[in-house]
């Protein structure tokens, strides 16, 4: 067996560590808590001392190197143009914000250097433009939120020696989870408030966040400890692990393949890192993480932190890999805003979509068909309706509707490339000894439209729009109402046009959400994101393409933020989210130019000298996404309460006695031939009793019909959510309903 020989560690300083994680280990033993998930003492007696040994001995060989080069004088440049003077090497972005305020320096989270994230605490490193970002920015929302994932990760493994994966914010901006690896065990809410506790704990040691930069070799040498012997035939016997570190002898012990391969999983993000990539790990108190980082200043910044839920994850999202626990939390910078967000919650439970579409009939889920609704009539005709508001507006926009087929031949995504990078995500099957798919997503297929004549560049652009049924093989524990699915549709369109017609077309999209997201009542924010360091296609293309989408962003009047190095590897994109009214952000519309499928298809159209052959630019284009997701998110938007052009209950008869039952049918027969959606409630209830159920069932307009209103020929109009009422005609009923839909109210 080959020993790992560590020259970095001390014996007397691991002796010590190992001496206060035992007696830490033997205290947890006799606490009475729910049954606790573990994975083995030796991994915290044994690793986190390795781990904080070499990070200490490489932090300061660093300090070393930097103490040589320090102390030349820079020029550092402030969003207000001043310029502040600072020491190369020694100056730090919080020395900075110190001058400038004593506020500003207890409030600023992360800097941004020549547009770069930039801890607080890390020395500048020469001239250079300076940025400080609060808790309000995004920048210094999502870093506070990240640092306190490492928080939560400290809790989680110094807790239940669980072997920690990745730990982000959230996408959605809200919090930020761990992954970790437990064995057979996992958590729940019983453990929570132990968590909790831990994490206050690391919060009150105010335990500043350190960056070093390591090479592959001292990243793999951290994080490894990948000495291992397989004995005897079988995969699943003992393992052995061993380290020597300056003559001192470690052993672990595995039982089970498994707990080893999930121990290499940060070998293998390692390993999966560019070769030319710094290699960055961050520490606090005793947790050691491979990390980009960057961090807030130090633990004592997150005054409050809350656990919120755990579930099942698999290691990198692969139904195939080591099943792990996700653990979900929230933090703040202030015990206020914690419960203010605890609050939203309990308010946005109340209108949970899988609560208001089971109390309004509107779909279902099957255990038979996972990841499939079923629509119910009321939940079809607002499905029907949004499409058909967007079907409207493809014909005075210039789209032209396709129908495309739902499976093809596995060819087409191996040309697509989706084969190779999708494939997994796919349903595949075998029909005639030849593979085939479910289509995933609609653009090869269009592709395959465009090319199927020559084209000429008359033609364009070409607006092709398919609301096709797409299915893509979500794992079961991703699987969350309508707004994760296996099976739905969505607005989907795909312009071919040329580069100089990019500008436009990008402009006409960015107008189409306007008027969409205004009518929804969403705001929506705008980021351009742009070329990454691995990309295709040559940079003058490239620099075109983000040329004409910073021109379209400038010319819709709308303020947009610059994503730097964050585009897909086949083009710029622009980045919407939407904010609905419980201010919760959500990604519906795509915008997104792709140099790559028109160049694997070898599409073209003829140019003005029609021997010459040219390639299309294609844009990716939605505006609802989902159309299953988006009728998620308007009816937690309304809260169930839909206004009268989308709702599926417009309008209902209620009849006083039996004695106007006649003109009551009248009246609905009248506004059903209008085409409106309208019931009728000639039960032998109470008038009362029937408005009030009709005002729970979200009727917009209850219609109230009694003998004199008979004779007179009139309805007695209440609207949903006002307790006055007033008499109109059918006729003049039916010319405000009118007015209604066409004004999208």
């Amino acid at each position: 067996m080959r020993t790992l020989i560590n020259p970095f560690i001390s014996p007397t300083f691991l002796h010590r560590r190992r001496t206060h994680l035992s007696a830490f280990l033997r205290r947890r033993r006799f606490q009475h808590s729910p049954p606790t998930p573990t994975m083995g003492e030796a991994y915290l007696e044994t690793v986190i001392p390795k781990r904080i040994a070499l990070f200490e001995y490489i932090k300061k060989q660093q300090l070393e190197r930097r103490a040589g080069i320090a102390g030349e004088t820079i020029r550092v440049t402030l969003p207000d143009g001043k310029v502040k003077e600072g020491k190369r090497w020694e100056t730090t972005p919080f020395n900075v914000a110190s001058a400038i305020s004593k506020s500003l320096a207890s409030n600023a989270l992360i800097a941004s250097v020549d547009g770069v994230l930039w801890d607080m605490m890390r020395p500048l490193e020469g001239d250079c433009e300076l940025k400080l970002f609060t808790f309000e920015s995004d920048e210094g929302r999502d870093t506070f939120w990240h640092s306190s994932a490492h928080i939560l990760g400290q809790a989680l493994e110094m807790e239940y020696g669980c072997k920690l994966c990745i730990g982000p914010c959230t996408t959605r901006g809200e919090g930020f989870y761990y992954d970790g690896f437990y064995g057979e065990s996992s958590l729940n809410e019983d453990h929570f408030k132990r968590i909790d506790d831990r994490a206050s704990r690391a919060v009150s040691e105010k335990q500043p966040f350190e960056r070093i930069e390591v090479s592959r070799e001292q990243a793999l040498e951290m994080f490894s400890e990948n000495q291992f012997k397989v004995g005897g035939s079988s995969l699943l016997c003992n393992e052995w692990i061993l380290a020597v570190s300056a003559g001192y002898f470690l052993a672990m012990h595995f039982t089970s393949l498994s707990y080893f391969e999930v121990f290499l999983n940060q070998v293998e993000i390692i390993k999966d890192l560019p070769e030319d990539k710094t290699i960055t790990v961050y520490r606090c108190g005793p947790l050691v993480d491979l990390c980009r980082g960057p961090h807030i200043p130090n633990t004592s910044f997150v005054k409050a932190f809350r656990c919120l839920k755990a579930s099942s994850a698999y290691w990198r999202g692969v139904k195939d890999r080591e099943s792990l626990q996700r653990v979900y939390g929230i933090s703040f910078p202030d015990l206020k805003k914690l419960k203010e967000y605890i609050h939203f919650l309990e308010e946005a439970k109340k209108y949970d979509h899988r609560v208001l579409g089971g109390k309004q009939e509107l779909f279902f889920f099957h255990p038979l068909s996972p990841g499939s609704a079923f629509f119910l009539p009321h939940g079809a005709r607002i499905y029907n309706k949004l499409m058909g508001f967007i079907k409207g507006q493809y014909r005075v926009r210039g789209y032209q509707e396709v129908l495309s087929p739902n499976i093809y031949n596995m060819n087409l995504w191996e040309t697509s490339g989706h084969a190779a990078n999708y494939k997994e995500n796919m349903f595949v099957f075998e029909i005639e000894k030849q593979e085939f798919g479910l289509k995933p997503m609609n653009c090869p297929g269009h592709c395959l439209i465009f090319d199927h004549r020559v084209r000429s560049y008359r033609e364009l652009p070409l607006r092709m729009a398919d609301f096709g049924v797409l299915h893509r093989n979500e794992a079961s524990g991703a699987l969350t109402g309508l707004t994760r699915v296996r099976r739905f549709q969505q607005d989907d369109a795909h312009i071919f046009c040329r580069e100089s017609q990019v500008k436009d077309e990008v402009m006409g999209v960015l107008e189409f959400i306007r008027y969409v997201y205004d009518i929804f009542g969403f705001t929506f924010e705008l980021k351009l994101s742009t070329r990454p360091e691995k990309y295709l296609g040559d940079l003058e293309t490239w620099e075109k393409a983000e040329a004409a989408l910073t021109e379209a962003l400038n010319d819709s009047g709308k303020p947009w933020q610059l994503n730097e190095g964050d585009g897909a590897f086949y083009g710029p994109k622009i980045d919407i989210s939407v904010s609905d009214a419980l201010n919760r952000k959500f990604q519906c519309a795509t915008l997104q130019l792709d140099f790559q499928l028109p160049s694997r298809f070898n599409l073209s159209y003829s140019a003005e000298d029609e021997a010459k052959r040219e390639r299309p630019v294609m844009i990716h284009r939605a505006i609802l996404g989902s159309v299953e997701r988006m009728l998620a998110i308007l009816l937690e938007h309304y809260k169930g309460k839909w206004p009268f052009w989308l709702s599926p209950r417009q309008a209902i008869v209620c009849t006083v006695s039996e004695k106007s039952e006649a003109y009551a049918v009248e009246v609905h027969d009248q506004i059903h031939a209008a085409g409106y959606y309208v019931d009728f409630d000639t039960s032998d209830k109470t008038v009362n009793k029937k408005v009030r159920e009709a005002q729970l069932a979200q009727y917009n307009y209850i219609l109230v019909v009694g003998e004199k209103d008979a004779e007179k020929r009139v309805v007695t109009v209440r609207i949903r959510d006002k307790q006055d009422h007033s008499e109109m005609t059918v006729g003049d009923l039916l010319k405000r309903f009118k007015e209604l839909v066409e004004g999208y109210l």
